[in-house]
Formats: C-alpha cells, sequence, structure tokens
C-alpha cells in the first residue's frame, strides 16, 4: 500500500478541479479593520483590505471587547483550565450563558467552543434521547448540521430548500406518534436568502415536532437586540432550540444554544461535545461577553452594515456584475467556474490589494462557485465604489474565459 500516492492523488485531484483551497497570510490592523496586511508572496507585509470576514460588524476591533479581553487576561490568567466539569467553569461563562439566554428571551444557555460543534454536540444528543427521533432538514443546511443529524444515527428527511410545500409532504406520511425535529437556518450565508420561520412554526405546531434553528449568521445582526431573524419576527417564543455563535457578528469565537432548562440540561449531561471539550477561554468570554452587552443596546454598526451591503449591491449591479439578488447583509456574485472564481480572486489580491475568497464545492454546489462579499460598517463609499470598478474592469477581460491550472 502506497500510502504516499493516495494522499498526493487527493490533493491533485482538487486542483485539477481549481478548487484547491489557499489560505491568505495576514494580519488585521487593530482599530484599523477592514485593513489588514499580507505576507503572502511579498518580501514584508503589503495593505489589503478585507471584503469577505465573518466578523460582520467588527467587534473583533471595538474598543469595549478588546478592553474586556486584556482585563480578564490580567485577571484570570490565558486559560480556562479544562472541562467545564473539571476546572474549566469560570464566572464569565456562568454570566455569558445567562446573557445569551436573555438575548433570545429562552430559560437558558450552553456555550461550546464553536458553532460547529454546538450544530454537531447538541443534534446529535437530542435525536439519540428522542426515542424514534425523525429529523426533517433543509437541503442547504451547514455541514455542521448535517454532521450532528448523521452522528445521531436517527432517521432524516430531506426538504427542499425553504419549499413548505414539501416539509409537509414529508411530515404528513410519518407516524404521528413518533418524535420529530425540524432543523433548518434563519440566513443562509451563501445565497443570502431567509427562512419562513412563522410558517415553519406553523407545521411543526401541526405535526408535533420540536424546532431547530441556526442563526449563527443573523445573530447580532438583526432584531432590536441583536437576537436574529427570530427576534425580528418575533418568533424566538416559538422555536425549541436556538443556535448560534459567537465567532461572526459578535467577533470573537465560540457557539451556543439557547433553549428551555430542561433542555439544555440533557445536552448539558449527555452531550460528549461539550462534556469532554476544554471549555472557552475566560478571555474569550469575557469579549463575548462585552459584545453581546454592547450589540443589545446598540443598533449603529447594524444599521452601518445593511446601508453598506445594500450600496455595494447596486454599485454591482449598475455595472452589469452578476450580484445575486439578497434581502440580507450577504453580497454574493456569480462566477459559476471554481478556475475563474480563483483567478478574480487571486487578480483583485494582486493588483488591488482586495481580499476576497472564492467560494467552491462543496460549501455550494459545483457551476455555482462565486465570490462572497461582506461589506461592513467601517468599509466607506470610496472602498465599495473602488471594488465595484475594480470587479468591472477584471470581469471584462477575455482571458478570464480560459480554464487555467489553479
Amino acid at each position: 500500500m502506497n500510502y504516499d500516492h493516495i494522499f498526493d492523488q487527493a490533493i491533485d485531484r482538487l486542483h485539477e478541479e481549481g478548487r484547491y483551497r489557499v489560505f491568505i497570510d495576514i494580519l488585521r490592523n487593530k482599530g484599523a479593520f477592514p485593513n489588514a496586511r499580507c505576507f503572502a508572496g511579498h518580501n514584508g507585509p503589503k495593505p489589503v483590505t478585507v471584503w469577505c470576514s465573518n466578523d460582520y460588524l467588527a467587534m473583533g476591533q471595538h474598543p469595549k471587547v478588546i478592553a474586556a479581553m486584556e482585563e480578564a487576561l490580567h485577571d484570570v490568567g490565558a486559560g480556562s483550565g479544562g472541562t467545564r466539569n473539571i476546572g474549566g467553569n469560570t464566572h464569565y461563562h456562568v454570566e455569558l450563558e445567562a446573557e445569551l439566554a436573555d438575548l433570545h428571551g429562552k430559560d437558558a444557555a450552553l456555550l461550546f467552543t464553536s458553532g460547529y460543534v454546538s450544530n454537531d454536540a447538541t443534534l446529535s444528543t437530542l435525536a439519540k434521547l428522542l426515542p424514534g427521533c425523525v429529523i426533517f432538514s433543509d437541503e442547504l443546511n451547514h455541514a455542521s448540521m448535517i454532521a450532528g443529524i448523521r452522528n445521531s444515527g436517527c432517521e432524516k428527511r430531506v426538504f427542499r430548500h425553504n419549499d413548505l410545500a414539501h416539509l409537509e409532504e414529508l411530515l404528513a406520511t410519518e407516524d404521528p406518534a413518533c418524535a420529530k425535529l425540524i432543523a433548518f437556518e434563519s440566513v443562509y450565508s451563501m445565497d443570502g436568502d431567509v427562512a419562513p420561520v412563522h410558517a415553519i412554526c406553523d407545521l411543526a405546531q401541526k405535526y408535533n415536532a420540536l424546532t431547530y434553528i441556526d442563526e449563527v449568521h443573523a445573530v447580532g445582526m438583526y432584531g432590536a437586540r441583536g437576537g436574529g431573524i427570530s427576534e425580528r419576527d418575533d418568533a424566538a417564543r416559538r422555536i425549541d432550540i436556538i443556535e448560534g455563535t459567537l465567532g461572526k457578528a459578535f467577533g470573537v469565537m465560540g457557539g451556543y444554544i439557547a433553549a428551555d432548562r430542561r433542555i439544555v440540561d440533557c445536552i448539558r449531561s449527555y452531550a460528549p461535545g461539550f462534556i469532554f471539550t476544554t471549555s472557552l477561554s475566560p478571555v474569550l468570554a469575557a469579549g463575548v461577553l462585552a459584545a453581546v452587552r454592547h450589540l443589545k443596546e446598540s443598533s449603529e454598526e447594524r444599521d452601518a452594515q445593511q446601508a453598506a451591503a445594500a450600496r455595494l449591491k447596486a454599485m454591482l449591479a449598475e455595472r452589469g456584475l452578476p450580484v445575486m439578488a439578497t434581502e440580507t447583509h450577504i453580497v454574493p456574485l456569480m462566477v459559476g467556474d471554481p478556475v475563474r472564481a480563483k483567478r478574480i480572486s487571486d487578480i483583485l489580491l494582486a493588483e488591488y490589494g482586495m481580499y476576497v475568497q472564492p467560494i467552491n464545492f462543496p460549501t455550494v454546489p459545483r457551476g455555482t462557485e462565486r465570490l462572497r462579499f461582506t461589506p461592513g460598517p467601517a468599509h466607506s463609499e470610496a472602498m465599495l465604489a473602488e471594488l465595484a470598478d475594480a470587479l468591472a474592469e477584471i470581469w471584462s477581460r477575455a482571458d478570464l474565459d480560459q480554464r487555467r491550472a489553479a
């Protein structure tokens, strides 16, 4: 068995398909985001503008967040010291969970090390606790949700994206007495569309199903206090489990669920992904705590971000570029080919100092490769215009239609 050959072949396949992933080597400039320094292919750092960060509101740069993390670092040190059960539970964790429960109007919340882990651990554990559970999953659900459903070992039914008729058709075929869970997202991050939350809750009520919503691209971004689409649409009270991240709009790291105290206690007590994982550093918890509290009180960042996204969509459309219509803060630009997407991304970085990663399979279906822009409150009108002009110029180049090796 030639193991090296097998690994080489696996990587070669990615190169041949044009979807080999290259990670940029940058450092963000504290207090000056979206400005950063790029080290890739240069003798020294070269200034760049970041256009694809999921730190949507630049809270990772906010003075309150940085000050809270510095204070915690000098107060308690760097790490948590272990799992929550063994030395890794601090007052920062307790306070943050209370703040997150309050954000969503739930009895309790539970912290995880990432949004991926919170989805995987919660969904897999829930289904194991519910005898004969069947999970109904939107076809565009995130990989972490798919992993959790798979790891549960339960029956699953995949419904067409946001297709209520198909979901009801599937629900109606199941035994009325069996346990059911509908798992879906609020904002789908690659297309930028939104789930019909109330309509899904109506079906859940009709067929006696639990509801699980992934709000990772919406928490901090929507609602008067940043509670997500479920707050904006006054639907949080109808949803059994709300899952979110602390690494996007809140600007730091981690994931969580908010739910009825009994559900949270069950996940806390049974989920291996929670029980056996070192807890978030209290430094990170302190930073998130500051971010959540700030965004509960301030809509300034949300309003500025929404304005920047709307402006960029308009500028791209004015220049005849294939910007996808969305009702959210996501600005996807359709390319339709992995090699071409990578080439546009490379030109933007090398010639214009603008950084955006191409989005390829399996994140999106083959043939729908795209560039995904996330303008934020710190992207100025001049920056938006410069990006739109650069893209229009690159799009006009004839050689972009020629497939090249990635």
